[in-house]
């Protein structure tokens, strides 16, 4: 009777026994796959790489499209950035340089940036209110909504932070994302008719702020924003652009009118900054004009699509002319 039941225990041990060999065995590959599955997740799901910051703006004549062959011509090292005409800032936001200038002549502009740089979570709590009760509008009452908030926004002060979430409202809102103004300041692009447009996200804003943190902006003309440029120093001017025919009459998307008087005054600076062995990029159109302006630097042609224009068939590529002095 014993030895009966000592079989019978050794029977059920024998597949208990096997369960654990093979156990055993295969802890090497399950240990391979936990690995796998926990590490690769980890990487994938939390490690997140951070985010590159864009433009938060739209702006006439902005060089996102263009930074695959400016990047060709840009010098491979430089000290400092200054960008005076600084716009949507597509360069540096392309470049990130560790020590940059920014200028804009135009307030609300610099402004904007200095609110990002600044203010960033009050500036946050206000664009998502605009955002969430302008989404929940028709067609037909965002329009009448957005012509409320340009004239809202054209009798605010200069340097609040309320204008400048309009702006961002506005610059995402409005025909083309087109800036421009009136004689008198006013900000007058008619209604854009988008479908329900994000107009901003908190993840870009949050990477702008960061890398503004250790940028100096400035408000002035561009002769004062390279001011301190010296040798060694890359500046990128991109001015408003020559008209490139007779016909042809507009000088600046702002009061401020950027005519011949200007490209000239532009151009001396240009050699000014040469004789301090300042390295110079300036875009402009492809206009006789400019082409005799600069007529001793290096010319380099590029080609680029412009969508700004009243009359679709108008719109298409057209060559630009980059001028540089290294």
């Amino acid at each position: 009777m014993r030895k009966d039941r000592n079989y019978a225990i050794f029977k059920i041990q024998i597949p208990v026994i096997n369960w654990l060999i093979n156990t055993v065995e295969s802890i090497p590959g399950m240990l391979q796959n936990y690995q796998q599955i926990s590490f690769e997740n980890f990487a994938t799901v939390v490690v997140k790489p951070p985010t590159r910051p864009e433009p938060f703006l739209k702006w006439a004549g902005g060089k996102g499209q263009l930074l695959s062959q400016l990047e060709t011509l840009f010098p491979a090292s430089y000290n400092r950035f200054f960008e005076p005409f600084l716009g949507s800032g597509a360069v540096f936001f392309r470049l990130l340089p560790d020590k940059t200038i920014l200028n804009d002549i135009n307030p609300n502009l610099i402004f904007a940036y200095r609110h990002v740089q600044t203010q960033l979570e009050l500036l946050l709590e206000l664009l998502y209110s605009l955002r969430e009760k302008y989404h929940a509008f028709s067609l037909a009452e965002q329009e009448q909504e957005y012509y409320r908030i340009r004239d809202q926004y054209n009798q605010l002060k200069s340097g609040s932070l309320e204008k400048t979430a309009l702006l961002i409202f506005l610059n995402k809102t409005g025909y083309n994302g087109l800036y421009r103004e009136n004689a008198r300041g006013g900000y007058n692009v008619p209604f854009g008719r988008y479908d329900n447009p994000a107009m901003f996200t908190e993840e870009n804003l949050r990477a702008v702020s960061e890398v503004l943190q250790k940028v100096e902006l400035l408000n002035a003309p561009f002769i004062e924003g390279v001011a301190a440029a010296g040798p060694g120093d890359f500046v990128y001017f991109d001015p408003p652009y020559m008209p490139i025919s007779k016909t042809a009459s507009f000088t600046s998307y702002t009061k401020n009118t950027f005519g011949p008087q200007e490209q000239i005054a532009l151009s001396k600076l240009v050699r000014e900054l040469s004789g301090r062995q300042v390295k110079v990029m300036v875009s402009n159109s492809n206009a006789p004009f400019i082409r005799e302006l600069y007529g001793e630097f290096k010319l380099h042609e590029v080609k680029a699509g412009r969508a700004i224009n009243s009359k679709p068939g108008l719109r298409g590529k057209i060559t630009e002319l980059v001028i540089t002095n290294y």
